[in-house]
Parts: structure tokens; sequence; C-alpha cells
């Protein structure tokens, strides 16, 4: 294992394990507070950015590869930034096709000590050591989500920026969720939620569950692109020493 990620690994463990002295709870405060500014400085200017969520595991090849890759394309047609968590897989799909369109690809990478590093097919990639830091760079700077195939860390994903939109601490962004058969169960789940009672029939309208790109991006060109007339850019301040993308 490397030395670096086995730093992270501890670090993460350490902070979990309950109150700690005041010294190295400050001492987390001050990385979390650079990690949050670093993020903030190096993607200031991608945006307005739709952000692809799915599983690193999917194999090159494989129609759900291949579907995210169309996605990606997709999306950088309609003018968006591809965002994603930088790694292989899904992610490195979604990023591949942005590529393909001559789009702008962005990665918000995590250090794991057994997952590979960023994909090849980023324009701007931050690594950070902090899942939440992370998450937040990936709503952050997004109008819309686009959610693929995957495990875990996709259904976390996917069910925080839905809370968000859900309780109206963020806009109600358009998400897609791509791969009918594979959602099958969770769409269930969804179904039986509201029986229950714990969610509203309304709330299944905050997501759009299809296999089809196009009805995708016409939802996304939509919901996103007209609603917030997409057209404005924000402007870099050389005296900051800001940069706008290439």
């Amino acid at each position: 294992m490397d030395a670096n990620l086995d730093d992270v690994e501890y670090s993460e463990r350490s902070f979990l394990d309950g109150p700690r002295t005041r010294l190295r709870e400050f001492g987390t405060v001050t990385r979390v507070t650079r990690e949050l500014i670093n993020g903030f400085r190096r993607l200031h200017f991608v945006g307005p950015c739709v952000t692809v969520f799915g599983s690193a595991r999917i194999a090159e090849g494989t129609p759900d590869y291949e579907l995210a890759r169309r996605v990606g394309t997709e999306m950088s047609r309609l003018g968006f930034t591809v965002m994603t968590g930088g790694g292989p897989g899904i992610m490195q799909a979604a990023n591949r096709g942005a590529k393909d369109a001559g789009g702008f690809s962005v990665g918000c990478a995590i250090n794991l000590p057994r997952e590979k590093r960023a994909n090849p097919y980023l324009d701007v990639s931050v690594d950070f050591r902090y899942f939440f830091v992370r998450k937040v760079m990936l709503v952050k700077y997004s109008y819309a989500f686009i959610v693929m195939p995957g495990g875990f860390g996709t259904l976390d994903e996917l069910f925080e920026a839905l809370t968000l939109i859900q309780t109206a601490k963020i806009h109600d962004f358009p998400m897609v969720v791509m791969g009918t058969q594979y959602w099958s169960a969770l769409v269930a789940q969804l179904d039986d939620m509201v029986t229950h009672g714990t969610i509203n029939r309304e709330d299944l309208n905050l997501l759009l569950v299809t296999d089809s790109v196009d009805e995708a991006v016409a939802h996304v060109q939509r919901c996103a692109v007209e609603r917030f007339r997409l057209h404005r850019r924000l402007k870099p301040i050389r005296a900051l020493g800001e940069h706008a993308r290439p």
C-alpha cells in the first residue's frame, strides 16, 4: 500500500473515532478548509457542468460503458462540461465521451488505497482525501445529474443529490437515472416508500428513469438549459492569478 494513501486511510479512521484533542481537531478543520478552497479555486471556471455518477468497476466495451460514453458526448454537445468522480469505469466512459465531442471534461478524484488514479480523459483533475468535500464539488457546479449503474458509492451520490433537491437545499435540477432493468428494484423500493408514506408520490417526479439517451438529452435541455438560461460564463480576475478554462 502506498505510504501516502496509508496515511489518508488512517487519518479518516482517526477522524471518525470520536472526540480527539483540540489541536488534532483543529488540524482536521484546517485540512478540510484547505481542500475546500483548493476545490473552489480549481473548479471556479469549469461550468456549467453535468455530473455523471456510476461504477468504477464497469469494463470498457460493455453496454453500460458505451452508454455512459454516449451520454458524455451528448451532454458535451449541449454545451456542458462533463464532471465525474474521475476514476475508471463509468466515470472514464463519460469523460471520454466528452472528449470525443471536443468538449471539456473534469474529474474530482478521491484518494483511496485500493483504487486506480484518475482516468486519462480529463482536462482538469482535482484530488480529494475527504469524501464529503468531494461530494460538495460534484454537486456545487452541476445543473443536472446522470446516474448510471453503480454500487454503494453511486447510491450514496444519488440520494445525496436527491435529498438536497427534495428538501430545496438546491434547485430541482434534473436527475436522470439510466438503466431501467438495472434500477428496477430501486424503482420498486421507491414505490413501496410512497405506499408507506415515507416519501410523497410527487417526489418520484424528481427522477427520470430511462434507457434513452435522446430522452435524457431532451429532459436536461428542457429542465436545465432552457430553465436556467445557461449562457453566462464567469470571468477570471487576472490580478488574483485566475485563468479561464482552455
